[in-house]
């Protein structure tokens, strides 16, 4: 007689939030806007210590979670100059649950020029699910945001 056992499993996937807009204006515009700390603070959030620079680590700040101090720590993983900029971005704390959880992800801002100005792609990859719902969800949104806010910035610079 075979013996068969059957387990129940919840199996994690990996879901990544991706934005695609063409804004109305030259890549080096877009690639200011993205990669210049002072400009990064008014769309997004003030960066420490940042320089987009391979390798270099950079902190954002946001609200404290139970075991995790707000801190997102990033480092520059890719930078080709008005081609693409990536970053890993990392925080929570596995003690947490909800919004706070553990998180290791990678922002990545990709432009392409097009013949009506330059199109950006942001994804923001790695979000764990079930893990990271609350994260997912919530930059989901942020992110929309943050790139209208990106293009105003982009606006004033041009």
């Amino acid at each position: 007689m075979n013996d068969l056992s059957v387990k129940s499993t919840t199996q994690a996937t990996t879901q990544s939030i991706v934005l695609d807009e063409v804004f109305p204006h030259a890549p080096e515009v877009l690639w200011k806007a993205i990669t210049n700390g002072d400009l990064m603070s008014r769309w997004m959030m003030k960066p420490n210590g940042f320089e987009p620079v391979r390798g270099n680590r950079f902190t954002f700040q946001t609200t404290p979670a139970g075991a995790w101090d707000g801190t997102i720590r990033c480092e520059v993983l890719e930078v080709v100059p008005l081609q693409r900029f990536a970053y890993a971005w990392r925080g929570g704390d596995e003690g947490n649950v909800g919004y706070g959880s553990k998180l290791d992800t990678v922002v990545s801002f990709t432009l392409t020029r097009v013949q009506t100005g330059t199109r950006l792609r942001m994804e923001h990859s790695g979000f764990v699910l079930p893990k990271n719902d609350t994260a997912y969800q919530n930059m989901g949104k942020g992110w929309i945001k943050c790139v209208q806010n990106l293009g105003a910035v982009a606006d004033e610079q041009d």
